[in-house]
């Protein structure tokens, strides 16, 4: 049974340069390489929420290399006839670079909490059908 505990978060390398930063997502010997299946961009504007979202078979690799974004993850299983209920909660950004992988079978939802638009990178194991 997945819990909140299965979610990773992996600092990755930046590389400074002078004519613009390198920033590392994941590798396929990372934690939290799972095989590819397809990588997207996705925007948020200030104060939107997008959410819920819970894939049954996905594993979501996320970075924000633009922006500053608070992801909220929900855990809704029930276990020995008692409801579980746990969250976890992060805000990621350029100045907080880490690589959130959040395992199939937990809620997801995320707000933009920059004053411009923000930017997340998700590389996933399977492709979204």
């Amino acid at each position: 049974m997945v819990s909140l505990k299965d979610i990773l978060l992996t600092k990755e390398k930046v590389i400074p340069h002078v004519k613009g930063d390198i920033k590392h997502v994941i590798k396929s010997d990372s934690k939290g390489f799972f095989g590819f299946g397809e990588t997207y961009f996705s925007s948020i504007k200030k104060n939107e929420i997008k959410g819920w979202k819970k894939h049954n078979k996905m594993t979501l690799n996320i970075v924000v290399p633009y922006g500053k974004i608070k992801f909220v993850i929900f855990n809704d299983k029930v276990t020995n006839l008692n409801k579980i209920d746990e969250f976890f909660e992060i805000i990621l950004s350029p100045d907080n670079y880490y690589r959130l992988t959040i395992p199939p079978g937990l809620f997801v939802g995320f707000q933009g909490i920059e004053n411009k638009e923000s930017i997340l990178m998700n590389f996933s194991n399977i492709r979204h059908s």
